[in-house]
């Protein structure tokens, strides 16, 4: 064996940088790395080893499975908290739904709010007003500002006023004394007022009044924020005359001083009379928002103060003067009064304190009004439209009035009515001398309420307008005698300079009067109004006026302008108790008169009442007062036992739900319910049990759209019914009576038919009413899983099975879905888990049984609870019911089993988080509810594994096809084998019966709507089970077939499925009690033990941890497709991260802090990796305790068992998958302990699983992970530790071999060798040196030993990497290494496969395919070696004796005594390829002992050469590497594999044909490369080879790729190509550079070969022999004239025939000949009369190269070549330079040019189009041409004759005459 040190040391030598490297010449075990950190021990020293054993070895040698088991137990997470699909909040699994979460009572709508702080209004004409001093200065009269919001868009108003006084006290003195009136006028002073409230008058609590004296500060409200929105600020002042007048001194101050002082003067005479009356000034306006988002704008400023225009007054009118100001050109038009508004807009701040609502309500926080100034809320005036409205949620009561205009042009009876002020009063009665009431909110400086309310006046305007707002606070109750009176006034403007009016004039003179009523028909009155104006105001002037039409009743009142409407006044009402529209108002009057005595109010007029609800068409109208609504419908429908009634009242219940839906408003619906619905009850009715009544009404009757609406919104009247139904039994005090006692029967027959009412509904309208229906599905299924509360428990299973009941497996998709959502829904039940696990000693009879069933068999004592029978489903009901429909499911589509899978795993999710079951008890009981799962699983094992993924295969019981799809309901029993297997109880009962079970349990009904009868999914089992089942221990439930179908599915699960299948499954597994799994193993077969470490190896498949690139590109979704662990994204999983609901937590987590898109993947990446670690640690607990509880069958002979080898390939997976360090050490720890328990597993026997293990292991040792390689090393050393104990401290020659052969294969496949690896051996040593137990053994030698050995194979391979990048160097390597490895074929087939594993990465697939050849030769040699065909007995036939001859004969496929071909050795491959005979150097010595070959492997090897011969168009071979495998076969009588056999080879041959006919195949190009220079290439120096390139690699091509690869390893500037083909010799070459020679070459073959090897395959097969030619002259010019161009011909021989196991081979041998210029001509003439012949004789005529050919043969324009050679040799005068017979010769070549050339021309003229008969007629002419100067340069007639051209070519024998002056050449003349 120490053959192959020295064929390493050789290859150590190989110095590729051409200089030759200083190495020491040193011991290879005796190097210390120091420099490497060793965690064991600092060194390799043995020093440490003489007093105690190594630490780390004692922790491995001491520890116990118990320890190991304790240590995994440790920091376990849930598995399904890890999956990204499954919500990661517990609230999520909460009995409760999602919109029960998200339901809020009500409240306002979020609405942006802006607060607005006033500042200071300064004119710039000031002055101090008082006399004595020059301080302060302030203006020289009082401003009033009113704030308000307006909307420039939309045209209106958008909240109501909020007036200020800005003005310094000094200034509010100027109209201190000014508030009395006329007494005789009955206005009384606010002051007065103020001392005699009455007890209807509003009241302020909370604060003190003078508190609210002068507020600055308002809160504005905007529910539609956008850019439009203004606040516009009005400006008055006290009454003084025109505004022109008043603005005068303000704009034209040319004396400012003066100007002040004047005006001063002259308005304090005014303020002093009529300070109680304004008149408009001025206006300003500000942008409030920057964009629709509501962002405030806190930059920007009022507008300049413009000048109010008289007659410009009105809203209207100032809504366009905005609208002007906007535009520029509009803008400088208007006049402006100097002066500034400072008032700030900002965001409202957090606990803005001291805030008021506009009914002066205090708002918390409500601090101390001392140090905090007043904020009122200002009414918005929101628009009437649905989607501003929301249910009134405080107490409003507030009706704002609007003068408007005053006509008084046309009245002649007041002779001076122009300064008009209108007085607004609010009184409840005509009478005379009756007081108004004091419910008007007042204005700065006065009281909070006052009794009148004065519009500012319109100087000398005998027609007004208005804009003043009047806000008054209605009473609660309003009568018909409540009114609005309007005074009006002439006020007197004219004060001379004495400050006193003229005489005998009055300050105030009435003018007119006009009222209001408010209610008309017991509504409010809310619209514009145009009244009538009287010029007195007699007692009782109420019912004179029918002020709502506006026409006269006559009477004693006098009407100005003969009684026209001269008074125009609006009203707005904001109230929560008075509704606007005309229907709701009738409803609620006839409600109250109906609780008031119900028989006041008839049906008819209770009806009249509902359907005027149904006649709103606005639902905004109704969502004000929804609760109120709701409610008194609701107590309609208890009292009323009127059946039209209750249905009309559920119309309107329907109606307004559907109406809320419709508009978005369905949160309002469910706010309601949740917090305001009260049940009612009337003489026994109940709103329960009444709704259902209507809802059974409603659904029967003709009214589609009614139907729908109702099916659309059940959820409403569902979840009424259950609330109505808890507080009902709250009320009458019924939760502790039993729960068939707490309903009547009649309401249970209610829901009975209900249910099915709505069920035949969701049946049969799902496809015209898609929503509806589904809608009602999961309304149902929410107020079922309710019931379970309230109900007998029964009778909901009842419910449940009459609605599953309806489903059947023939339905479409969405019937599918609805049944899972149902299912879903009722499976979240808070209490599940208690239902579906009675008393254990509970035993619920089937109802379909009877009791000669019962007798015939009885139930069986010890029958595991977990099995899917009938009394499984009983038992534990609605678990049953999911597993049943989720088996069903999986036989369905894709859809539908995502879907399935889905609900099923969210359900099992949930229960692991139920902190109920938290204890592992618990959690074990409800893991075996979902232990039939695993018999799922196994039922679909052949739709789950695929073979170019997994690297393992199924047992042949799960192997299906679509043949076997076909065979309908008649399947074998092999596919079958979990259904019909007698032995193996538990895999029929417990695991494949998924829907075994044909009656409800705990059923007490039937209904005979059921479109779908369980019964009818029996089936009957043969009398053969019959007979088998009596027999057997436990019981046996045959799953019926007619459950799933005719037939099992054969279409493959996806990705998802799988994964959440067998994710359910492991948390079965790691939950379920040990004594249960164990339990289920023995009674299960070992088909099914077999298929159970399938799925566990899937499982660490599907989980495996990807590595961070990959699950960030899988993440991020850079493929296009959806994410997916392994190939494909997850079709259940969301594409987006921030759809994950477990990242989503993380990052709710992490509060305050921004998560970046690295910081996702970082919490993307660890759930992967802590799900990876979790599924390895949950497969190791079940390995475990599988293990320890099955040591004897897996200890049966002698550990060589299959299921040994399953185990075994088991816990190989887990270092074949990624795992995180974590993982790997518990894997690390449980090998330990297994490779303890059963060492004669590796060391006994075959050595596939000790093989195996050295692999995995070694490559773990090249782990990046320190931790990890110190744990695999410390395991190797202790696989190496035992096999030395194992055979008694002799040897460990299983191990070593086994390690040198693993590290001949990681070399190729996994590249160690680095430093890594190296750090791993150390460690090995040191648990060597330092182990007291071994120290007087030779097991330390041994190991010493063995990492020299693998060293030096590491450093020949550091070698080989520096040759990467030249493939047929570092192949070259390789295969000195495998011909060193001749005493261990074993080693050597190592080294082959690894070089197939190059060619195949390089695309060289032929030299792949040789090489498993040459693997088969050498297994095959070995196996005759050994004598394995020796005991084997030739198999006798019944053939004729000729036929046994012809048999025998045939050395294919048998020898003369019939043994198969195999038994040959080597040589029965010869036939493929001949250098087969390298394998017979096998030598015989201790290496070949451990190496167990047979004919599978053999045969093995030979498929894969099938497969790549398949791949490199080598289809002739096929047939010659199958027949041997065919002989293997045919002993065995496995005739499947014959049938593919002779299939593989018939389409072989159908290829083969194809091809040949095709001529589209390409063997590749052949290339002669030599190297020069010995500084460089050293023993390649001077050395020539063939390289064989694929397909049409170019001269250029090869050239360039050697150029590159020995510029990188020389450098650019060292290396040269030489252009030519000629011989070099290398003294004439510069040393310093390293020359490369590349030329093109040809297969060379002899005339014997020539006719040997017929086809283009043949003459690409097994070639050894190439040519290539180089020109030259004798005057030593490589080109000349063509009677002076000669050429060399050079034969190449290489030492083995391509194709070979390398690409190239070397030459060993060349001969050279030299051709003079007449016989280049007759080579080169040869060539084109047999080029042209061959395209004129083929069947199919190229026709493109035809043309072309003629064209160069004929046309006088390219004709140079031929008669070039026709003059230089032909002609009288040259010819007799040259022999006779070589002149004839020539001329005999150009009489066959011509005929051939008149043939082509002939058949050219016989295929051609009319398109091309020009060209035909011009070819004609050049070869009559070229016949005329043929015919004068060989002096004889040559003509042109058709008759002679249609003749063949007869004389063959000039041919022959040329092949003896010419050697034969393939192909074309050299075109490189």
């Amino acid at each position: 064996m120490d053959e192959w040190i020295s064929t390493l040391n050789k290859i150590l030598q190989i110095n590729p940088d051409g200089h030759t490297q200083e190495r020491k010449s040193v011991d290879l075990t005796d190097v210390k790395p120091e420099s490497i950190m060793n965690p064991v021990s600092p060194s390799e020293s043995t020093s440490s080893a003489d007093d105690q054993l190594h630490p780390e070895l004692a922790k491995y040698i001491a520890e116990t499975e118990e320890a190991v088991k304790d240590k995994r137990s440790e920091n376990r997470l849930n598995l399904f908290s890890l999956d990204p699909d499954v919500p990661a909040s517990k609230s999520h699994y909460s009995d409760f739904s999602k919109n029960d979460v998200l339901v809020k009572p009500f409240e306002e709508k979020v609405r942006r709010r802006i607060l607005i702080s006033c500042n200071s209004l300064n004119m710039l004409l000031q002055t101090c007003i008082i006399d004595s001093t020059t301080e302060p200065i302030t203006n020289i009269e009082p401003f009033f500002v009113n704030l308000a919001l307006f909307d420039i868009r939309d045209f209106r108003k958008v909240s109501a006023d909020f007036h200020v006084d800005l003005n310094h006290d000094l200034v509010r003195q100027m109209i201190s004394g000014c508030s009395e009136s006329v007494v005789e006028n009955g206005v009384e002073p606010a002051a007065n007022c103020t001392t005699e409230n009455s007890l209807t008058d509003p009241q302020i609590k909370g604060f003190p009044e003078e508190w609210l004296h002068y507020p600055k500060q308002a809160l504005f409200s905007v529910t539609n924020p956008h850019v439009d929105i203004v606040l516009v600020a009005r400006i008055e002042k006290v009454l003084m005359g025109s505004i022109t007048s008043s603005a005068e001194p303000y704009i034209k101050n040319s004396d400012s001083n003066k100007t002040a002082q004047k005006t001063l003067k002259s308005n304090k005479q005014f303020c002093s009379k009529l300070g109680k009356y304004r008149m408009p000034f001025a206006w300003a306006v500000r942008p409030v928002f920057k964009d629709t988002l509501g962002t405030v704008d806190r930059e920007s400023r009022f507008s300049p103060l413009f000048k109010q225009e008289q007659s410009k007054i009105s809203t209207e009118d100032l809504l366009k003067l905005i609208a002007e100001y906007r535009r520029a050109e509009k803008a400088n038009k208007m006049q402006i009064i100097p002066g500034s508004l400072e008032i700030k807009v900002d965001f409202v701040p957090m606990d803005h304190p001291n805030c008021l609502t506009s009914s002066y309500i205090p708002v918390k926080p409500f601090k101390d009004t001392e140090q905090h100034l007043p904020t009122i809320e200002v009414e918005e005036f929101v628009q009437d439209s649905t989607q501003f409205s929301q249910p009134y949620t405080m107490y409003k009561n507030h009706i704002y009035i609007y003068p408007k205009h005053l006509k008084y042009d046309g009245q002649k009876y007041f002779a001076k009515a122009r300064n008009i002020a209108v007085c607004t009063e609010f009184k409840d009665t005509d009478v005379e001398g009756a007081r108004p009431i004091k419910c008007i909110y007042g204005k700065p400086g006065g009281s909070v309420f006052t009794t009148e309310a004065i519009t500012l006046v319109l100087h000398h305007s005998q027609n007004p307008d208005f804009y003043d707002e009047v806000k008054i606070e209605l009473p609660t109750q309003l009568h018909e005698k409540h009114h609005l009176l309007f005074s009006f006034y002439h006020v007197t403007c004219d004060i001379n300079a004495k400050g006193t009016v003229k005489k005998k004039e009055p300050l105030e003179t009435a003018v007119g009067y006009a009222w209001l009523p408010l209610m008309k028909d017991g509504r409010l009155m809310s619209q514009e109004n145009h009244i009538p104006v009287a010029a007195n105001l007699p007692p009782g002037y109420l019912q004179f006026l029918d002020a709502g039409a506006g026409k006269q009743c006559g009477g004693d009142i006098k009407w100005l302008d003969c009684g026209k409407s001269l008074f125009r006044v609006c009203a707005h009402v904001v109230s929560t108790v008075y509704s606007q529209d005309p229907y709701l108002n009738t409803f609620f009057q006839k409600c109250q008169k109906r609780d008031g005595d119900i028989t006041k109010c008839p049906s008819a007029s209770v009806l009249a009442g509902l359907k005027g609800l149904l006649a709103i068409e606005k639902i905004h109208v109704i969502t004000r007062f929804l609760p109120v609504v709701l409610n008194q419908l609701f107590r309609i429908l208890v009292q009323s036992d009127d059946e039209e009634v209750s249905t009309e009242t559920s119309r309107v219940l329907v109606h307004i739900v559907a109406k809320c839906n419709e508009e978005n408003l369905d949160h309002y619906i469910q706010s309601y319910v949740k917090f305001v619905f009260k049940t009612e009850m009337s003489l026994e009715r109940t709103v329960h049990e009444e709704l259902a009544k209507s809802m059974n009404s409603l659904l029967k009757t003709n009214d589609i759209q009614l139907v729908k609406r109702v099916l659309k919104h059940f959820r409403f009247f569902f979840e009424i019914i259950i609330k109505s139904m808890a507080q009902h039994l709250v009320d009458m005090d019924k939760l502790q009576l039993p729960r068939n006692e707490r309903f009547p029967q009649s309401y249970q027959s209610e829901v009975d038919t209900l249910i099915l009412t709505v069920s035949d509904h969701v049946i049969w309208k799902v496809r015209e009413a898609p929503e509806e229906t589904r809608s009602a599905n999961q309304s149902l299924a929410l107020f079922i899983k309710r019931c379970f509360t309230f109900m007998d428990r029964g009778f909901v299973l009842t419910l449940i099975s009459s609605y599953v009941n309806m489903f059947g497996p023939g339905d479409c998709k969405t019937l599918f879905a609805f049944k899972f959502e149902f299912l879903r829904e009722v499976c979240n039940y808070e209490h599940f888990i208690p239902l579906c696990l009675p008393m254990p000693s509970a035993k619920i009879p089937d109802p379909d049984s009877t009791e000669s069933d019962l007798a015939e068999n009885p139930p069986v004592a010890d029958l595991q609870e977990y099995t899917l029978t009938n009394e499984f489903c009983r038992k534990h009901y609605l678990v049953g019911l999911l597993l049943r429909e989720v088996g069903l499911a999986l036989q369905e589509d894709q859809d539908i089993r995502h879907l399935a899978l889905g609900v099923l795993k969210n359900l099992m999710a949930k229960h692991s988080f139920d902190d109920r079951y938290s204890e592992k008890s618990k959690q074990a009981k409800v893991a075996e509810l979902y232990f039939p799962l695993y018999g799922m699983l196994l039922d679909n094992m052949h739709r789950i594994f695929l073979k170019e993924i997994f690297p393992f295969s199924l047992t042949p019981s799960n192997q299906g096809s679509r043949d076997d799809l076909s065979s309908g309901g008649s399947q074998n029993n092999t596919n079958m084998k979990h259904a019909s297997s007698v032995d193996a109880s538990f895999s029929k009962d417990v695991l494949n019966s998924i829907a075994a079970f044909s009656s409800v349990a705990l059923s007490t009904a039937s209904h005979e709507e059921s479109r779908v009868s369980l019964a009818s999914t029996e089936s009957n089992p043969s009398a053969a089970e019959k007979s088998s089942e009596k027999n057997d221990v436990c019981e046996k439930v045959t799953r019926p077939l007619s459950l799933i179908g005719s037939a099992l599915r054969y279409d493959k699960l996806d990705q998802d499925e799988t994964r959440t299948l067998i994710m359910c499954f492991l948390h079965i597994m790691k939950t379920i009690s040990e004594d249960t799994l164990v339990s289920c193993w023995l009674k299960a077969p070992n088909s099914e033990i077999s298929d159970f470490y399938n799925i566990l190896e899937l499982c660490l498949q599907h989980f495996r941890y990807l590595g961070k690139k990959n699950i960030v590109k899988a993440h991020t979704g850079h493929d296009g497709q959806r994410y997916s662990r392994s190939q494909t994204m997850p079709i259940i999983r969301s594409k987006n991260a921030l759809s994950n609901p477990k990242l989503l937590q993380m990052i709710e987590g992490t509060t305050g802090i921004s998560v970046n898109n690295a910081e996702m993947e970082t919490l993307h990446i660890d759930l992967e990796a802590n799900i990876a670690t979790e599924v390895c640690l949950t497969v190791l607990d079940i390995l475990g305790l599988f293990t320890q509880n099955h040591q004897k069958p897996l200890q049966q002979y002698e550990c060589q068992n299959s299921l040994m080898k399953k185990v075994f390939d088991t816990y190989l997976l887990f270092s074949q998958v990624n795992q995180s360090e974590t993982a790997l050490r518990h894997v690390f720890a449980s090998l330990r302990l297994f490779v303890n328990k059963f060492p004669s597993a590796f060391f006994q026997g075959p050595a596939d699983l000790c093989g195996a293990f050295c692999y995995e292991i070694l490559k773990c040792c090249n782990h990046r992970s320190s931790s990890t390689q110190s744990e695999a090393s410390a395991l190797l050393y202790f696989f190496m530790r035992r096999n030395f104990e194992y055979t008694r401290h002799t040897s460990m020659v299983r191990s070593h071999l086994q390690l040198i052969k693993a590290v001949s294969q990681l070399i190729a496949d996994a590249g160690i060798g680095g430093s890594r690896f190296q750090h791993s051996l150390t460690i090995i040593n040191n648990f060597a040196n330092g182990d007291v137990h071994m120290k007087n053994t030779l097991f330390p030698v041994e190991v010493k030993d063995l990492t020299k050995r693998i060293r030096t194979v590491l450093m020949a391979t550091a070698q080989m990497k520096e040759h990467e990048k030249d493939p047929e160097m570092l192949v070259d390597l390789q295969y000195s290494l495998a011909n060193s490895y001749a005493s261990t074929p074993e080693l050597r087939r190592t080294w082959l496969e690894s070089m197939a594993k190059i060619h195949v990465r390089n695309g060289d697939l032929s030299e792949a395919a040789m090489c498993y050849i040459h693997i088969a030769a050498l297994i095959a040699e070995y196996l005759k070696r050994k004598g394995y065909w020796k005991t084997e007995k030739p198999r006798t036939s019944s053939m004729r004796m000729d036929e046994d001859a012809v048999f025998a004969n045939n050395q294919l496929l048998t020898t003369q005594d019939g043994v198969c071909s195999f038994s040959m050795g080597w040589r029965a491959f010869t036939i493929i390829t001949p250098n087969v005979i390298e394998e017979g150097a096998m030598k015989e010595d201790s290496g070949m002992q451990d190496t167990p070959y047979n004919t599978d492997i053999l045969v093995e090897q030979l498929t894969l050469c099938v497969d790549y011969l398949w791949k490199s168009e080598r289809h002739e071979l096929i047939a010659d590497v199958n027949k041997p495998i065919i002989a293997v076969f045919e002993k065995k009588r496995d005739f499947r594999r014959l049938s593919e056999l002779y299939y593989d080879i018939h389409r072989s041959y159908l290829k083969v044909t194809e091809v040949v006919n095709s001529e589209k195949r390409f063997f590749g190009r052949y290339y002669r490369v030599a190297f020069y220079g010995q500084g460089f290439f050293e023993e390649e120096e001077g050395k020539e080879y063939i390289y064989k390139e694929p397909k049409l690699t170019g001269l250029s091509e090869i050239s360039q790729r050697l150029q590159k690869i020995y510029s990188d390893k020389f450098g650019a500037e060292n290396v040269k190509l030489i252009q030519d083909s000629n011989k070099v010799n290398p003294k004439d070459l510069d040393p310093k550079f390293a020359y490369i020679q590349v030329t093109y070459v040809m297969p060379y073959f002899d005339e014997k070969e020539l006719q040997e090897r017929v086809t283009d395959f043949e003459r690409h097969h097994n070639i050894k022999h190439f040519v290539f030619e180089s020109p030259f002259t004798l005057s030593g010019k490589k080109h000349g004239g063509v009677e002076e161009q000669c050429k060399r011909r050079t034969v190449l021989t290489t030492s083995h025939t391509f194709p070979y196991v390398k690409k190239r081979i070397e030459v060993v041998n060349q001969t050279s000949t030299e051709l003079n210029p007449i016989e280049v001509a007759i080579d080169e003439m040869s060539k084109k009369v047999s080029e042209l012949n061959e395209l004129c004789t083929v069947d199919e005529v190229d026709m493109i190269r035809l043309q072309l050919k003629l064209h160069g043969s004929v046309s006088t324009k390219v004709n140079a070549g031929p008669m070039a050679y026709a003059r230089a040799f032909i002609e009288e005068k040259n010819a007799k330079k040259y022999p006779d017979n070589q002149v004839k010769l020539v001329k005999e070549i150009f009489r066959q040019f011509a005929q051939v050339c008149g043939q082509a021309l002939e058949l050219n003229g016989r295929l051609i189009k009319q398109d091309q008969l020009e060209y035909q007629e011009e070819m004609k002419s050049h070869y009559r041409d070229m016949l005329s100067e043929l015919s004068s340069i060989m002096n004889e007639q040559i003509t042109y004759r058709e008759d002679f051209l249609r003749q063949g070519l007869e004389r063959q024998h000039i041919f022959q005459a040329i092949s003896k002056q010419n050697t034969s050449v393939q192909g074309t003349s050299i075109a490189e």
